[in-house]
């Protein structure tokens, strides 16, 4: 039996809603909500959310990179969320010790909605310091 599941499609900050059609616990297909924002229509990205949902390749564990590695597959491990969010916290309250809070840029996503990019520049500028914030429209 298909069942369909309401979300919100990834890609961008419209906040287009949109149903999966999950068959045996595999998501298979989208379909467009009629009473959402996009009123019954998806972009191309948003017809296609789907498919990156079980790819191999898609990352389920932060990855964080063992000491003195080149960039390969084989260089990182899994590492839990909590110790994954704790190491870059402290590398970032290191970098702005050493060399002040302008050393450090966020970079905001069209892929977040408004109040996740006003939630990160409130997190630069509050919690870092800096005003160095761009978004990814702009360039």
């Amino acid at each position: 039996m298909t069942a369909k599941v309401l979300t919100t499609c990834p890609y961008c900050g419209t906040g287009c809603t949109m149903f999966l059609q999950v068959h045996n616990g595999q998501v298979i297909g989208v379909l467009p909500d009629v009473n959402g924002v996009g009123q019954g229509k998806l972009c191309i990205k948003g017809w296609s959310a789907h498919q990156f949902v079980h790819h191999r390749d898609r990352l389920t564990r932060p990855l964080i990179r063992k000491p003195g590695t080149l960039r390969s597959q084989s260089s990182f491990r899994e590492a839990s969320w909590d110790e994954a969010l704790t190491l870059v916290a402290e590398r970032l309250l290191a970098i702005r010790e050493t060399h002040g809070p302008d050393a450090i840029g966020f970079l905001a996503s069209a892929k977040c909605t408004n109040e996740e990019n006003y939630l990160l520049q409130k997190l630069a500028r509050t919690a870092i310091g800096t005003h160095n914030v761009d978004h990814c429209a702009r360039l």
